[in-house]
């Protein structure tokens, strides 16, 4: 029984979700003409009381036409350390858009409103580049599945409208929050310009994220993914995933959390084991003591068993719990921890 706690991007269809896809209407969407991509779009810009969205082949590509839409070149964006858009999206900021990065050294990815206005570069002042756009990830990745304060996004959002800049929100376990209760759909629609969400990150589709906005910002975006080569045609079939993930499979990412929760408990109390960041959704990320268990032997004793983890560099690791992740497979784990030695 192979257990893969890499991500939560590796659980495949469910029964229900390829019936769905299969006897999806598709046309090409190139031309606007697939029904069911067309009903996707519309059903998550009224989740977040947005206008527009628009379907696109993966979270990085929606984060960076977000990025594209708002920012010239030479221009700079303010993210975490830990952002997703700065660490793991191959350096698109400056290959597609021109901008550069700076970085805040916030907590577990999270910047106060402070650090944002620090980081904010004097506009009159033309040898530093110009500020216009603050990124926001939540929950965060690297951060380890961390949720943020609503009341800080909003003072950052009212930071962002003093200084003219635009404010995306780059939320593709955005779902793991809301459920988590820390924040509702039809909020983040109001504080953020854009927003970017996942459907192949614990929701269980096998591709697809959408970029969420104003009609012209859609309307703009339709361009740049024709740019970055992300125009689909008959890409309904993969559209009735997300509907149907949608439908069926966010109220259960509370099953997730608890697993991930009882991993962290379980992990806090051993001695081999220095360090567990906070486990607030389906992220956890924890250090060994390496005078007790190299890290290196630590996966190989899990690799023994079928378990897949994932070094994310620095010492730490993590584990992702997600739909694919059951019970029986919960509790080999948790009987395997809590016999290391």
């Amino acid at each position: 029984m192979k257990i893969n706690l890499i991500s939560d991007t590796v659980a495949h269809p469910t029964p229900g979700m390829l019936d769905a896809m299969m006897s999806a209407r598709v046309g090409d969407d190139v031309f606007k003409e697939d029904p069911t991509v067309n009903a996707l779009e519309e059903k998550v810009a009224k989740m977040f009381g947005m206008e527009a969205a628009l379907f696109f082949p993966s979270g990085t590509m929606t984060n960076q036409t977000a990025i594209k839409l708002h920012t010239q070149p030479g221009d700079q964006l303010i993210c975490d350390k830990y952002a997703h858009v700065y660490n793991y999206e191959g350096g698109g900021a400056s290959f597609n858009s021109g901008a550069s990065c700076k970085l805040v050294d916030g907590d577990r990815g999270m910047m106060t409103v402070s650090q944002v206005e620090e980081a904010i570069n004097p506009p009159d002042f033309y040898h530093s580049p110009r500020t216009a756009l603050v990124c926001i990830e939540n929950t965060t990745n690297k951060g380890g599945g961390a949720c943020w304060n609503v009341e800080e996004l909003r003072k950052i959002k009212s930071l962002c409208t003093e200084n003219a800049l635009a404010y995306h929100l780059d939320g593709a376990r955005i779902w793991n929050a809301m459920v988590e209760g820390s924040i509702d759909l039809k909020t983040c629609g109001d504080l953020f310009d854009t927003i970017s969400v996942c459907l192949s990150k614990g929701l269980g589709c096998p591709v697809g994220s959408l970029l969420i906005g104003d009609r012209s910002s859609i309307q703009e975006a339709i361009r740049i993914r024709k740019i970055l080569g992300g125009g689909m045609r008959q890409s309904g079939y993969l559209a009735a995933a997300g509907i149907y993930a949608l439908d069926h499979h966010i109220d259960r990412l509370a099953k997730d959390h608890q697993k991930a929760k009882e991993l962290g408990e379980l992990l806090t109390a051993q001695d081999w084991v220095s360090y567990v960041a906070p486990v607030e959704t389906n992220i956890l990320i924890f250090e060994l003591n390496e005078t007790l268990i190299s890290t290196e032997s630590f996966l190989q004793r899990l690799l023994a068993e079928d378990i897949h983890i994932i070094g994310m560099g620095g010492g730490k690791l993590r584990m992702v719990t997600h739909l694919d992740y059951t019970n029986k497979m919960h509790d080999k784990v948790l009987s395997l921890l809590s016999k290391f030695s």
